[in-house]
């Protein structure tokens, strides 16, 4: 059997976003995957897909822990020979495009997403741009999960021989299925994710303290990212917010759901917006480029402007203003846009597609 390698940069994103590829790629190839943590990889390995832990900081910049990464990522092609590499993320598409370029080795690669990193300017741009050219120059084929983010690097001159543009990761439908609207007045608002600036935690706890009161909530699930814990507490203590923790099944809690709010500055394509319209809930997001095409404005949820609490606020206070069928009117819509648009087979089918092109010829 040929082998494919996928370098990922977090089990979890791998098992819960792609997931359904890895099980389609098991039919007819041998699957390895490097990645830095346990959270999914006993459910990978159960499945047939082999392990090989290579740590990484997913955020740090520091050269020598990065170099480090790059010397692994070339012992590991040394070793395994793969037929194929997937890549999945900036530092395996920079640092494992750039090795399996030099060692003539097939790649694919998907950028997920683009953080503020194009919105710099000077050396820093300069140097990113550089290395994400020299990464992605040989990729097969480079996926892009909305169009704004290929358009960035068909300015910058990034690119591989080919692009495709995919509907992010998707949703499965089963595994996100349609839950009944949550009965009665009471509104529970949900934000799933990394408690930090950029993901518009500021403006998310500004709107609680404004809103929150006897029927309305916001419930917090995730995990602080940066130094924000404190505040949370202190936003606990006086009943704006109530924090779940973190659970790597979100399903549970988005049933629970009146809406799910994420008012964030940047996405690839949001996987948790896709999760809450499958689910049959309303989302109320930024509307910027990996949120807007997951849901129609006033059909199926609300935007607002990013870094703007005040249209965050604006944005509920139009939710909150909705009859409770209205609101169960809206989240049945938003689950039969993510049936038509958003089915994560379809992109499993564009991924296989150029897989078996390089493979199977």
């Amino acid at each position: 059997m040929k082998k494919i390698l996928i370098l990922a940069n977090s089990s979890g994103g791998l098992y819960d976003f792609r997931n359904e590829l890895v099980l389609r790629l098991l039919t007819k190839y041998e699957v390895a995957a490097s990645l830095p943590d346990e959270v999914r990889t006993a459910q990978l390995s159960e499945e047939g897909c082999r392990i090989i832990s290579i740590p990484m900081n997913r955020r740090g910049v520091n050269p020598a822990e990065d170099l480090k990464l790059l010397g692994a990522y070339l012992r590991l092609l040394q070793e395994e020979k793969p037929d194929l590499v997937l890549t999945y993320t900036i530092k395996p598409n920079i640092y494992g495009g750039l090795l399996c370029r030099i060692k003539g080795i097939p790649y694919i690669e998907t950028v997920t997403g683009l953080g503020s990193t194009f919105q710099k300017k000077g050396v820093f741009l300069r140097m990113i741009v550089t290395m994400y050219r020299t990464g992605l120059k040989n990729a097969s084929c480079v996926f892009f999960q909305n169009r704004e983010n290929r358009e960035i690097f068909e300015k910058y001159g990034i690119g591989g021989k080919k692009s495709r543009l995919v509907s992010g990761s998707g949703v499965n439908l089963k595994r996100h299925a349609f839950e009944p609207y949550p009965e009665g007045e009471s509104v529970r608002f949900l934000y799933v994710g990394r408690m930090m600036r950029e993901k518009g935690i500021e403006e998310l706890l500004e709107a609680a303290g404004r809103l929150c009161g006897e029927k309305v909530s916001f419930e917090l699930l995730g995990y602080p990212d940066e130094d924000y814990q404190e505040r949370l507490d202190d936003f606990e203590r006086q009943g704006c917010i109530r924090q779940l923790g973190f659970h790597p099944d979100v399903h549970e809690y988005i049933k629970d759901a009146s809406a799910l709010v994420l008012p964030t500055y940047h996405e690839g394509m949001s996987n948790v917006l896709m999760e809450a319209s499958a689910t049959g809930r309303p989302v109320i997001a930024t509307d910027i480029s990996g949120c807007r095409e997951i849901f129609e404005e006033g059909v199926t949820g609300f935007g607002c402007k990013p870094g703007d609490s005040e249209d965050l606020i604006r944005a509920l206070g139009r939710f909150l203003s909705l009859s409770p069928g209205q609101r169960s009117k809206m989240g049945r819509a938003a689950r039969a846009k993510m049936e038509r648009e958003f089915d994560r087979e379809k992109v499993v089918d564009a991924y296989m597609e150029e897989i078996e092109k390089l493979l199977d010829r």
